[in-house]
């Protein structure tokens, strides 16, 4: 096995083990939709995402489980041929898919075992509150930045 694939397969696994494991506990520990102090700018909130980011088609009638599911199991086959793809020594590309792939994993076993993602991480200031999110979201955003600093990496290499 490439060591990009296997570095990025493992870092994959180790960001769905975590999620799975603090969105259990945000899940046993935390009442629905009750703040509770962690820092002085931010709450474990548990929270139920039917939709997308930034709940995006929430308020649909259900038929979005289906489709980001089937959104989800094809972006991470996706995600794992470019990783197979990948030529030796293209680490930060290879961690940057493994995020996003962990990611999409984590959040795609809880829209299959309860039809909403869990969230419970809620940052806030004053009144105003960034949407709750969890461990897989600030992965997949982490890779994608990732990813996006490789092609501008490969870029600047070209020019």
């Amino acid at each position: 096995m490439r060591s990009g694939l296997r570095f990025g397969l493992l870092l994959g696994l180790t960001v769905l083990v975590v999620d799975q494991a603090s969105k259990w506990l945000a899940f046993n520990s935390l009442s629905p939709y009750t703040p509770e102090a962690l820092l002085p700018l931010v709450n474990l909130t548990l929270a139920f995402n039917t939709g997308a980011a930034f709940s995006f088609l929430a308020d649909a009638a259900g038929w979005q489980r289906w489709l980001l599911i089937g959104v989800a199991v094809a972006v991470s086959l996706y995600l794992l041929h470019w990783l197979r793809s990948l030529a030796g020594g293209r680490r930060l590309e290879a961690a940057g898919l493994g995020l996003i792939l962990g990611g999409a994993v984590g959040n795609l076993i809880d829209r299959v075992r309860l039809g909403a993602v869990i969230d419970f991480i809620d940052v806030h200031y004053g009144g105003w509150h960034w949407p709750a999110f969890n461990v897989a979201d600030t992965a997949i955003t982490l890779g994608v930045v990732m990813i996006l600093l490789t092609a501008w990496l490969d870029w600047r290499r070209a020019r």
